[in-house]
C-alpha cells in the first residue's frame, strides 16, 4: 500500500472515529458535517475529499456497529451441525444485535448506499481489520457481500443443497426472509410493537422456519 493510500486511510478513520463519538453522544441526527470536522481537527471542506456527502460518512460510521454482531459469529456458528441451524443461528445474532440499534442497520442495509456494500465493507475493514476478527472461510464472502440480499443468499443457498429447490424458490425465500426482517426492523424503529425484543427475534426465526418448510413440503 502507497503513502497516499495509508494518509487516506488515516483521514477516514478520524472523521468516522468523529462522528461515532458525536452519536454516541447525541444520538445519529445531531451528526454534521461541521461537528465532525470540528471534533477530528479539520475544516468542514477537507471531509468532502474522502467523502461524498453526509449520509456517506455516516453510512460509513454506521458500520461500526457492526462489530458485536460480526465478532459473536464464530461462537454460534462453529457449533451448530447442520445448514438451517447455522443460518438460523446467524439471523438470531443479526436480529439481536440489529433491534438493539434499529436506526443504525437500518441506515446500513437499507439506504441508498446498501446495494454497494462492498466496495464500503472491504474498505472499511480495511481502516479497521481488528472490526472483522478471525472469521471462518465460510462466513468471509457473506460478511463482505454486496448487499443484504447477496449476503444472505450466500448462506441460504447451502440450505438447500439436498432438496429439490429451483434458484428461482431460494431467490423467492431469500426476498420473504428479508422482507420479513425489514418489516420488523421498521416497526421497532417507529415503535409499534407491544412485545419484547426477545419475542420480536422469535417471531422473526418461527416465521422464517415456517417459509424455508413451505417450500419443502
Amino acid at each position: 500500500m502507497d503513502k497516499k493510500q495509508i494518509q487516506k486511510k488515516r483521514m477516514m478513520a478520524y472523521f468516522i472515529q468523529a462522528a461515532n463519538k458525536i452519536i454516541e453522544e447525541e444520538g445519529i441526527e445531531a451528526v454534521t458535517i461541521r461537528k465532525v470536522a470540528d471534533l477530528a481537527g479539520y475544516n468542514s471542506a477537507t471531509i468532502y475529499n474522502y467523502f461524498e456527502n453526509l449520509d456517506h460518512l455516516i453510512f460509513f460510521t454506521c458500520m461500526k456497529y457492526l462489530r458485536e454482531y460480526v465478532l459473536s459469529l464464530p461462537q454460534n456458528f462453529n457449533k451448530m451441525k447442520n445448514s438451517i441451524d447455522k443460518y438460523l443461528a446467524i439471523w438470531k445474532a443479526f436480529c439481536y444485535h440489529s433491534f438493539k440499534n434499529p436506526k443504525i442497520y437500518y441506515r446500513i442495509f437499507f439506504n441508498k448506499y446498501s446495494n454497494s456494500l462492498d466496495d464500503t465493507i472491504k474498505l472499511y475493514y480495511e481502516i479497521f481489520p481488528e472490526e472483522l476478527g478471525k472469521q471462518s472461510y465460510d462466513l468471509l464472502p457473506m460478511l463482505l457481500g454486496q448487499n443484504i440480499y447477496d449476503r444472505n443468499m450466500y448462506i441460504l443457498e447451502s440450505c438447500f443443497l439436498d432438496e429439490n429447490l429451483t434458484k428461482k424458490d431460494i431467490e423467492e425465500i431469500n426476498e420473504i426472509h428479508i422482507l420479513l426482517y425489514q418489516a420488523m426492523l421498521l416497526r421497532i424503529i417507529n415503535e409499534q410493537i407491544d412485545f419484547t425484543i426477545e419475542e420480536a427475534i422469535n417471531r422473526i426465526l418461527l416465521y422464517m422456519k415456517r417459509i424455508m418448510l413451505s417450500y419443502t413440503k
